[in-house]
């Protein structure tokens, strides 16, 4: 996305610093949307690293190259995924996914515009704003999307824009909506002078 941060600088100069200190945003498509929805499920609240654990224990139990099936999850005994760090709210929110996508064509929710498809997700006991939000950027990639809900984005913004306190949604909407369209990118940066480097 290097086009589209350029582009962003030239709205607000204060993003070439962060350039040339992080590099550019890394987003990655991702064509498997349940996928990438079961590892939003998983990140929900938790840290970077301790979602990744928790993440990588989960795929653990079907040793496989390919990621599990919705089928295979359903199947799965409860108590071993329990075992991986999952809680009881998670497995049945992995589990409410597995019907959703038994049920529903999920490969053609990219036909949608961002409202539709938050719309359609949050249909979805256990899928919120949030994980809509990270499904957007991180697996279809769209540029102009801001996470009203996460904290390491206030926390972010509150050091960017030099706050005294976190921001409140009002003022977040206030602040990103000079960002548009590039949103996402902004919000990249937004985590990333907070966390650090990291790999979503």
């Amino acid at each position: 996305m290097k086009k589209e941060t350029n582009e962003l600088v030239k709205i607000d100069a204060r993003f070439q610093p962060l350039i040339d200190e992080f590099g550019y945003p890394t987003f990655k498509k991702e064509k498997d949307y349940f996928k990438a929805l079961v590892r939003s499920i998983v990140y929900q609240q938790l840290s970077g690293k301790a979602a990744s654990k928790i993440h990588s224990r989960f795929l653990a139990i079907y040793n496989e190259k390919i990621h599990p099936l919705p089928s295979q999850i359903k199947s799965t005994d409860y108590e071993l995924l329990k075992h991986t760090g999952l809680s009881k709210q998670k497995i049945d929110y992995i589990f409410n996914l597995c019907d959703y996508c038994i049920n529903n064509k999920i490969e053609k929710i990219d036909q949608l515009n961002n409202e539709k498809i938050s719309s359609e997700l949050t249909k979805v006991k256990g899928i919120g704003q949030w994980t809509v939000d990270m499904f957007l950027m991180f697996t279809l990639n769209r540029v102009d999307v801001f996470p009203l809900g996460d904290l390491g984005i206030k926390k972010g913004l509150m050091k960017f824009e030099k706050l005294n306190e976190l921001p409140t949604e009002k003022e977040m909407i206030k602040f990103s909506s000079k960002w548009s369209p590039y949103k996402s990118i902004a919000a990249w940066y937004m985590w990333i002078i907070i966390e650090g480097p990291f790999e979503w």
